[in-house]
């Protein structure tokens, strides 16, 4: 049947193209010479397809307007497409509040550059615009803001908090185990000031984000790193500081660009309908050309890749998606794509902090099942920690970002004690038991002895099936493991270095090369997503639980360090 429809339907598709040809004749002379793009939000790595229902993330977003990019794939055929044609001499590219974790900057940041290569010129203009924001646009030809504009490029800070004291005196007691040192989750609970270990951790990633934005600003600046130091030392500026100092070109008003990039006077507006000639947006550009790119139908279906997330803190059951990854969902997730024969290859995109520990061994074990069958590469751009670390060690590679957060392998477990607050309330709790450990994971006392033993034995347990999972996993003795675990995070350039992840790579690299894993010839295919949930999960609630299984690997570093909001990023 489909031999018979396909067909069909790109002949419907030549008749519209060929209908339409002398109506893109007469307007191929007047194409725009600059083309406007809009950077906003968080840009997905793929369009969204009809088949494939992603997520906002990979491209389940509402119609946007026409200029804005929806995703770094469409955005680089765009790219590919207007650097051909001579009549155009480059781009526009508006920012507005972009959000995108470093691997998507810098993601745009080389589309950017090999647009330049070409020959094109690329503009930056926004009206305010940080960190990020501001690497993006140091990789333009020309930088401009908005008069009434900000430069908020001021490096980067981190808060780590602890609510040991503040508990305390609302008469919480936390008690809490861990194995490692470094393994800082309940400390958020149990100490009273940051720690010291807690501090070097987030000092560390500080430190190379910090020297990615100097290089990346130096390099498009054309600026040492010592004066970019300085300027950054400085922050932030009012456009006209910025001008002065020389971060940016000049300042404009968004209705001026367009007279400012073709060469005419400013200010100058005989007629409203031509404010934005020779600047128009890519359906415009793509509706004045003789023969735009068409996608036919394809006889035989593209290949398809699977990708199941693990996204938002790991707990058991269904979860929610973004929030909490539900070990069922996952599971269930992982089984379909496994079981699905146009499903040549799978990635699994971790970004996830960690949580239950059974949680995500349940994980594993489902990802390893999966990987016997086809291949499996782990990608994690975000974090990858703890638990989410040990979910991913089923795959046959890991991949990560430069600036993902790696490991943190370890594992912590503990309740909270209300006794007094209750009865700073007034309410009077009475424990009946039958069995020494019966009231074990009541919050209306303490641990006795006997149960601190019990839950130091079972958190060492924990820890010892973990480093077995990464040492069976990477090839590794569990002694080399734990020289590297005990709670350790790390960037993903210094887990390469230590071969806790096999390669650095992006999203697109990733599914790529799983697919030639796969045997998959070159071309292009779908991404299938796996996966779902119905209710959600905090940190909090998972831990006040009344039945809670009582050991964790978690990783609160990563987590507020990159301001983990809990949304499915496939980023």
């Amino acid at each position: 049947m489909r031999f018979l429809v396909i067909p069909l339907i790109n002949l419907l598709v030549l008749l519209r193209v060929l209908l339409g040809l002398p109506f893109r004749l007469l307007g191929a002379r007047s194409r725009p010479a600059y083309v406007r793009f809009r950077l906003a939000g968080e840009p997905s790595y793929r369009e969204r397809t009809r088949r494939s229902r992603l997520p906002p993330s990979l491209g389940g977003q509402g119609r946007p307007e026409p200029a804005t990019v929806t995703s770094l794939e469409s955005f680089r055929e765009a790219l590919a497409l207007l650097a051909k044609d001579p009549k155009v001499k480059g781009i526009l590219l508006i920012l507005e509040d972009l959000e995108v974790p470093p691997a998507k900057q810098e993601a745009l940041v080389k589309l950017l550059g090999d647009f330049r290569a070409a020959g094109k010129r690329v503009v930056a203009w926004a009206v305010g615009v940080g960190n990020v924001g501001y690497q993006v646009m140091c990789a333009a030809d020309e930088v401009l803001l908005s008069p009434a504009g900000r430069l908020d490029l001021m490096g980067f800070a981190a808060e780590a908090t602890a609510l040991g004291e503040g508990l305390g005196r609302l008469g919480i007691k936390a008690h809490f185990f861990r194995r490692g040192a470094y393994k800082t989750a309940p400390e958020l609970y149990t100490h009273a000031h940051v720690s010291d270990i807690q501090r070097q951790t987030l000092e560390s990633f500080l430190d190379e984000r910090y020297v990615d934005l100097v290089d990346s600003v130096a390099r498009g600046r054309r600026r040492t790193p010592e004066e970019v130091r300085a300027w950054i030392d400085a922050g932030p500026y009012s456009p006209k500081r910025a001008a002065a100092a020389g971060l940016i070109d000049g300042m404009c008003d968004e209705a001026d660009l367009p007279a400012r990039l073709l060469g005419k006077p400013e200010g100058k507006k005989d007629d409203e309908d031509e404010d934005d000639e020779g600047v128009e947006p890519m359906p415009m550009y793509r509706a004045r050309l003789p023969w735009p790119p068409v996608r036919w139908r394809p006889l035989r279906p593209k290949p398809r890749l699977g990708v199941v997330p693990v996204s938002g803190m790991i707990v058991p059951g269904k979860g929610t998606p973004g929030r909490a990854a539900g070990s069922d969902t996952v599971v269930k997730a992982l089984r379909a794509a496994g079981r699905n024969r146009r499903v040549k290859a799978v990635v699994l995109y971790v970004a996830s902090p960690g949580g239950s520990a059974v949680a995500s061994e349940l994980i594993l074990e489902a990802v390893q099942r999966v990987a016997k069958k086809k291949p499996v590469i782990a990608f994690m751009d975000q974090v990858a920690a703890s638990g989410g670390y040990m979910a991913a060690l089923g795959a046959r590679e890991l991949w990560a970002t430069p600036h993902a957060v790696v490991g943190s392998i370890g594992v912590f477990a503990g309740k909270f004690d209300t006794s007094e607050l209750m009865e700073k309330l007034g309410v009077h709790r009475t424990l009946i038991t039958r069995g020494e450990t019966a009231g074990m994971y009541s919050s209306a006392r303490g641990f006795t002895e006997h149960e601190r033993g019990l839950m130091e034995l079972e958190m060492e347990e924990t820890y010892q099936a973990f480093l077995e999972h990464v040492a069976k996993a990477r090839g590794r003795t569990k002694e080399e493991i734990h020289a590297l675990g005990e709670g350790r995070v790390y960037s993903g350039t210094r887990a390469l270095g230590l071969g806790l992840v096999d390669k650095l790579g992006g999203f697109e690299e990733a599914c790529r090369h799983a697919m030639d894993l796969a045997k998959v010839p070159a071309g292009r295919f779908e991404l299938q997503l796996y996966g779902g949930g119905e209710r959600g999960f905090s940190l909090l609630k998972l831990l006040l639980g009344n039945a809670w299984a009582g050991v964790y690997a978690f990783c609160p570093t990563a987590w507020s360090l990159l301001g983990f909001k809990g949304g499915e990023r496939f980023e």
